[in-house]
């Protein structure tokens, strides 16, 4: 489910696996890199430090065009139920603006339930391309962990 608040992305979901291997796939970055991004993306480097004042910066490469960067600050990380960073493309675009990601995970059964909200967007453009993101995104983890 997404819903969108203001320029805040909310998403959910449920993910077929316990909360520690759903944390593991959030913060490893060997699993990180084979669920990140859009389909048909890759992350050809990522350099990902999940404790607070770590920093992360991954390298995501489209099917076609040009490797491109973005960077962050973890600013919470508890392990297995909370995971909090910043998110900044690295070189910005005109409309883009340093965001929050925030990702709680919480025990359904054998299942994980994902609460992930990021804001605040400049523009209703970059919010839809992140949600995009999202969503492709998270039916990869659910593929991995599935």
């Amino acid at each position: 489910m997404t819903e969108s608040d203001g320029l805040w992305l909310r998403m959910t979901r449920i993910l077929p696996a316990p909360r520690a291997d759903v944390w593991r796939a959030l913060t490893d970055p060997a699993q990180l890199g084979r669920w990140w991004g859009p389909e048909g993306f890759t992350v050809p480097e990522l350099d990902f430090e999940p404790r607070v004042g770590g920093s992360l910066r991954i390298a995501m490469q489209p099917p076609d065009g040009e490797r491109f960067h973005l960077r962050g600050e973890f600013r919470e990380v508890q392990e297995p139920v909370r995971l909090a960073y910043t998110f900044a493309w690295d070189p910005p675009d005109p409309d883009d603006r340093e965001t929050l990601v925030t990702l709680s995970l919480d025990e359904v059964g054998e299942r994980t339930g994902v609460r992930l909200t990021q804001g605040e967007f400049a523009t209703e453009e970059r919010l839809g391309l992140h949600e995009g993101g999202w969503t492709d995104s998270f039916e990869k983890l659910e593929e991995l962990l599935g």
